[in-house]
């Protein structure tokens, strides 16, 4: 099996690129703990490691496509071609399977000199795409060529820490939804759009804020029967190993969900300044407590609802998110794909779904998990950033 042995590292989630290997520790400012900088050696993905991934039983993985350097978010057009944006390229390209066995033998760019792409809808014919600064929107044609791509809405915020756009439409209606990360690890934004997550119409006019306090939910989703949008957001980095956790939160028009000032249940952040009216603790009583929470520093990336019908019955409607982990925690944490099981259209639990890309020492790191989609057959595709890997999860019994 080839594996792409050259990819390009890609950038972490708000800093620059660490080429650390060793770990240091520093001490919070105002609470006893200790923050550690530690990011895993970049290893190659070669065969052997492929077959030491894990999956539950009856799922199997496979290299969809390769050769993609910074691959990171991921669409599924009406005909089944792969679309993928590639932020450090400045790429969207196009992947297709057309001999149905698994893998993708064609492999071409749609948009090229697209500086810093990485946020992808698709939606009746159009694409939407989301740079740093600015939306486009262009005709998808019949061959997955893009035409006519043109700017729409004002410029968006500057990235600061999370220059990463991720774009949503909302399923039953004419709605995009931009998540806007914030510009700093722990401060009140100056800006009422960072660390929110905006929405507009198709052509980019009309933004508002929809929600604020979100520090960088980059994966968000409409569950496929309530129609309740949910999202995961990363938490403030420098906290210690083991806070402020991820959060999983159910988005709603108008709510607050507390970032920088508290996280948690409402938990008042003891390192954040106060707010410019109030008190701390006033804030955090008015702000939305997320539905779930996981290990701090997992960062996830990408969140999709499964509603494809290869896998079992009990994964529909269950959400898969991508974790591609940490550099602020010894030992490391994410590198891996989680599901996140729901009951009656509500989230009760998370649990492990591809795991193997972190080695048992946690010293070295063979992917980093970031786009997520559903395949047109039902199977799962997860792009690797570092590797410039698509893989695809299968099911049979």
């Amino acid at each position: 099996m080839k594996i792409y042995m050259g990819a390009l590292w890609s950038l972490l989630s708000g800093i620059a690129i660490f080429s650390i290997i060793s770990a240091h520790a520093e001490k919070s400012a105002s609470e006893s703990v200790v923050s550690h900088t530690f990011l895993p050696e970049k290893a190659v993905m070669n065969a052997q490691q492929m077959r030491a991934l894990q999956l539950p039983p009856g799922f199997k993985v496979n290299v969809f496509a390769q050769d993609l350097g910074n691959a990171r978010m991921l669409a599924v057009t009406g005909d089944g071609a792969v679309l993928v944006t590639r932020m450090a390229e400045g790429k969207v390209t196009l992947l297709q399977d057309k001999n149905d066995d698994g893998v993708a033998e064609v492999q071409k760019d749609v948009v090229s000199d697209l500086q810093d792409v990485h946020g992808i809808a698709l939606r009746a014919g159009q694409i939407y795409l989301a740079t740093m600064r600015q939306l486009y929107r262009g005709a998808l044609t019949a061959d997955g060529a893009v035409q006519d791509l043109q700017k729409i809405g004002a410029e968006l915020p500057d990235g600061g820490q999370h220059p990463r756009r991720t774009l949503g439409l909302h399923p039953d209606g004419d709605e995009l939804y931009i998540s806007v990360g914030s510009s700093c690890n722990n401060c009140e934004e100056s800006n009422p759009e960072h660390a929110t997550l905006l929405r507009s119409k198709l052509d980019g006019s009309e933004r508002t804020v929809f929600a604020t306090g979100l520090r960088n939910t980059l994966g968000f989703g409409w569950h496929p029967v309530t129609r309740e949008l949910w999202g995961m957001d990363h938490g403030s980095d420098q906290r210690g190993d083991d806070l402020p956790p991820e959060e999983l939160n159910q988005l709603v028009p108008g709510a607050d969900y507390g970032w920088p000032f508290c996280h948690s249940n409402k938990v008042v952040d003891a390192d954040a300044s106060n707010p410019k009216q109030g008190s701390k603790k006033e804030y955090c009583a008015k702000s939305e407590p997320p539905i779930l929470s996981y290990q701090a520093h997992s960062a996830p990336i990408g969140l999709v609802f499964y509603t494809g019908s290869q896998f079992p019955a009990e994964y529909r409607n269950d959400a898969f998110v991508t974790l591609h982990g940490s550099w602020n925690r010894l030992p490391a944490t994410g590198y891996k794909v989680v599901r996140i099981r729901f009951q009656n259209g509500k989230p009760v639990a998370f649990e492990d779904f591809l795991t193997g890309f972190l080695s048992s020492d946690g010293k070295k790191q063979f992917g980093r998990p970031a786009g997520i989609a559903v395949a047109k057959d039902g199977a799962l595709l997860i792009s690797d950033d570092t590797q410039g890997i698509i893989y695809r999860v299968t099911y049979s019994k």
